[in-house]
């Protein structure tokens, strides 16, 4: 009955706050801030289209659906490296560390930073620059916990402090996501998933560069003065996923009486609520075989766009592909995974992301 009350309070808090998330539209696009909050800084999930809500588990559900964070076995480590839209000149680079403490819990932590290269400083007495460089720095910090509530249920949450700053301003903020997940079916082969993620307040900016001096020209009296700066709301999202698994040619293990199966097809599907951009739809497709080596393909589509790309708001034109090859280390049940995943775009050379994880 207890659990029973949390997954209500859960799913009944997600639904109070859709109400905002629904209040967007595409109207709104470039009214929130700090949009680098909704890059999938993993691998596996950006190969699917992030159509896995409902079957991510680990560190990848992070940012999805923090509650697939508790099918943790026991320690995991993901580096992650993402040449985001090629040409761009920007990187993107995330390190995530999830800890399973008893039997039922979850801990996870993880760094995204994003690198723009050198940008040269400009005035309006040197508007071609010369004087110098600044690189701007995007950090998003996340903590994360996870439990399972039952072997059916199992629920979470994140909280995310947001830094954006150059050499003489800063901003920096707080959100937060949860998300609840439902496993049913024949050896747990359907899955579905809600996750309400980047809720928050507004986020302000502070700092030198929002201070100038000024001279009265009738008194010639010099004051130092600070400009007024609007806060931004962070880009909120609701998520709704389900996913189902195909095993072929599966065999029932007369021990565990669990179904075992060399070849493993996953079907996933998710609706994403965009509040400050246009609504997105998700399908992806995964093929596993023995949990060493998977292939995976997704597709992401906008609202309102039905393949035209003149009315595409996105610089991803929708497709994304990935794979990965798992290793084991030794006979403890360690792990070795090799990660790649690789995103169409329109103007640039695609998205390239590369990453390795260890499973302990």
């Amino acid at each position: 009955m207890k659990n029973v009350k949390i997954i209500a309070t859960l799913l009944l808090t997600g639904m109070l706050s859709s109400v905002n998330v629904f209040a967007g539209n595409e109207e709104r696009a470039g009214e929130a801030g700090a949009s680098h909050m909704l890059i999938n800084p993993w691998v596996r999930s950006v190969g699917f289209g992030g159509a896995n809500t409902a079957s991510a588990i680990g560190l990848e559900a992070m940012n999805l659906n923090v509650a697939g964070m508790a099918y943790t076995n026991r320690t995991e480590l993901m580096f992650v490296n993402k040449n985001w839209l090629s040409g761009s000149d920007t990187k993107v680079n995330s390190f995530g560390f999830t800890q399973k403490i008893g039997e039922s819990n979850v801990l996870g932590v993880s760094i995204m930073s994003m690198s723009f290269g050198e940008i040269d400083i400009t005035t309006e007495d040197l508007p071609e620059g010369g004087i110098g460089t600044y690189s701007p720095s995007y950090l998003n910090f996340d903590l994360a916990y996870a439990k399972m509530f039952s072997d059916r249920i199992s629920g979470g949450f994140v909280v995310k402090i947001v830094s954006e700053s150059i050499s003489n301003i800063t901003r920096r903020g707080v959100a937060f996501n949860a998300g609840v997940k439902y496993v049913t079916g024949e050896n747990d082969r359907i899955k579905f998933g809600i996750s309400l993620n980047n809720v928050g307040p507004t986020i302000g900016a502070a700092g030198e560069g929002l201070t100038f001096t000024n001279t009265d020209p009738n008194t010639s009296i010099t004051s130092t003065q600070q400009r007024r700066v609007t806060s931004y709301q962070v880009p909120s999202l609701l998520n709704i996923g389900a996913s189902y698994d195909f095993f072929v040619a599966p065999v029932k293990d007369s021990a565990s009486n669990a179904i075992k199966a060399n070849h493993r097809i996953t079907l996933a599907g998710n609706f994403t609520a965009n509040s400050f951009t246009k609504d997105q739809y998700r399908i992806g497709l995964e093929y596993g075989f023995k949990n060493m080596f998977m292939l995976r393909a997704g597709y992401v589509l906008e609202d309102g766009t039905w393949f035209d790309a003149n009315k595409r708001t996105s610089a991803y034109t929708g497709p994304a592909f990935g794979g990965s090859i798992v290793a084991p280390l030794g006979k403890s049940g360690s792990t070795f995974g090799l990660h790649y995943a690789y995103q169409m775009t329109e103007n640039f050379s695609g998205t390239h992301t590369i990453g390795v994880r260890l499973d302990l």
